[in-house]
């Protein structure tokens, strides 16, 4: 009579569960690891800003611009939209690959348009006199947004990169990901720097 190796320690056909990969793909943990180092970046930046404003004893400095509050709502609202896409395009993609490429499109149209509108407020401010150098108001201005920017810029050219391995067939599930953590952290510090710089 044949004694098999697993009758012979009493375990029966026992066998190892195979793994099926990673549980979160190492594209979005690395992602998560460098959204992390850049809100500790923004928190100092912002902390340091309201050290001083706290401080000043007028603020904003007179014979300084006021910052466009209201016009920049418009610009923040089609931020927050264009991460709403995001989730549409992620929601799409789970679906069937292909119906994620009108909210992906429209959601980095709308990222593009906050850029360009920022780009635009800047020169605005610029022709009024706000400039790194012209205050300790204006510093903190350009050097907390344009940060921001900087990152804007870098996940747009992400979100254009996803759209277009999606169109070629080639966007995997972590690629995807990956490029929306990126982005809901541009989106979601911004109204941060918004309430806090703005007003």
């Amino acid at each position: 009579m044949a004694i098999t190796a697993d009758s012979a320690l009493g375990t029966g056909a026992r066998h190892e569960p195979r793994r099926t990969g990673a549980l979160i793909p190492s594209a979005i943990i690395g992602t998560l690891l460098f959204v992390f180092t850049e809100s500790m970046l923004f928190a100092g930046l912002i902390s340091a800003h309201a050290i001083v404003k706290a401080s000043a004893a007028e603020w904003p400095p007179s014979g300084q611009p006021r910052l466009p509050f209201a016009e920049t709502m418009v610009n923040t609202a089609a931020l927050l939209a264009s991460g709403v896409l995001l989730i549409m395009a992620h929601v799409s993609y789970r679906k069937r690959a292909e119906l994620a490429r009108l909210p992906l499109l429209l959601s980095l149209l709308l990222g593009s348009f906050f850029v360009l509108f920022q780009g635009r407020e800047w020169f605005a401010l610029l022709r009024q006199g706000l400039t790194v150098t012209s205050s300790t108001y204006g510093g903190f201005f350009y050097v907390i947004v344009g940060t921001h920017a900087l990152h804007a810029v870098a996940a747009i050219l992400a979100l254009a990169w996803a759209w277009r391995r999606l169109n070629a067939g080639l966007l995997t599930a972590a690629q995807l990901g990956a490029v929306e953590v990126f982005w809901y952290f541009v989106v979601l510090v911004w109204p941060l720097i918004y309430l806090r710089v703005y007003l």
